[in-house]
């Protein structure tokens, strides 16, 4: 079998890929998608988002037939295409049709060989589809981006944010943006925290701690001598991950406000200040009862992606 990644940025002129984000065009016979490889991918591409209250896929799928690929819908931005061919083959372009765009192309000869394509680059599909389309997400958010100076100013950072999140608390070391939604509002708050607050490799259960902490402190709920913690009936997830070249210790779940009946979906992300060995954390949380929550978490997840440290 035979691996092929490609750039084809030669062209003379690309026209601006097309669709929302977090789409994925599936091209793919009828046949085959009734069968059991219809079923896998279906299941690959539309696994689930972590971290929300209720199962949401990742991304929203679209099955097109060799015969209806052309014109628009060859300037999906995502693009997963089967090929029958004698040649067995996974090669991945970027930018064939439309730009930007990323198109995976399966070649072989029967429904086994695409099966062994499709389980053993699900991975790379899947998470290269997923930095796409946050770059994307930033890049459209850069169009009306925000001037303020407030985070850079009390806590020493700078985030990619769009103009309509308005500063709505501010201290020496605690600043809360919120945007509103139609069912809610969308948050992002940041702080720093003292080098010994954390190890060097920090556990969930000390990120938990403290932001239950802060919570307390500094994020009441609607009646008096409620406040928002961690809702644990729902394990976190989290990770060590790297993004854009920074280290990042990453925790997504639920969060719920004591004795109330508020909650939602948070992202929290914590990184080391390597000049002033202090942690700097910042987090997305939504407060949308009622309906989808995974692009709101997407927006804030991009969001936190862009943040960097002033030295």
């Amino acid at each position: 079998m035979i691996l092929c990644c490609e750039n084809r940025n030669n062209t003379p002129y690309l026209p601006q890929s097309s669709g929302n984000i977090n789409n994925v065009s599936i091209v793919m016979n009828e046949k085959d998608w009734l069968s059991r490889l219809g079923e896998d991918t279906r299941n690959i591409v539309g696994d689930i988002y972590e971290g929300l209250p209720l199962d949401e896929p990742n991304f929203k799928f679209f099955h097109v037939t060799p015969k209806q690929f052309k014109g628009f819908s060859r300037n999906a931005r995502n693009i997963i295409y089967f090929q029958r061919d004698t040649l067995n083959k996974f090669s991945v372009y970027k930018d064939l049709y439309s730009k930007p765009q990323l198109f995976f192309l399966i070649q072989g000869e029967d429904e086994g060989v695409f099966l062994n394509y499709i389980q053993e680059n699900k991975s790379l599909i899947i998470n290269s589809i997923k930095n796409g389309e946050r770059k994307e997400k930033v890049r459209r958010i850069k169009k009306d981006v925000s001037k303020s100076t407030i985070l850079s100013e009390r806590i020493g950072v700078n985030l990619v944010y769009p103009t309509i999140y308005k500063t709505v608390k501010d201290t020496t070391n605690f600043v809360w943006l919120e945007k509103e939604i139609s069912k809610g509002t969308l948050n992002i708050i940041s702080y720093r925290l003292p080098t010994k607050s954390l190890s060097n490799s920090p556990k969930l259960k000390d990120i938990i701690r403290i932001r239950d902490s802060i919570g307390k402190l500094l994020i009441p709920g609607r009646l008096k001598g409620t406040y928002m913690i961690t809702e644990m009936d729902y394990k976190p997830y989290f990770y060590k991950i790297s993004v854009d070249n920074k280290t990042i210790f990453q925790t997504k779940g639920l969060w719920e406000v004591k004795n109330d009946f508020m909650g939602g979906p948070f992202i929290n992300n914590i990184l080391k200040d390597k000049q002033s060995g202090e942690w700097v954390v910042v987090e997305g949380f939504a407060f949308a009862p009622s309906v989808s929550k995974r692009e709101y978490m997407f927006e804030l997840n991009s969001i936190l992606s862009t943040i960097s440290i002033n030295n």
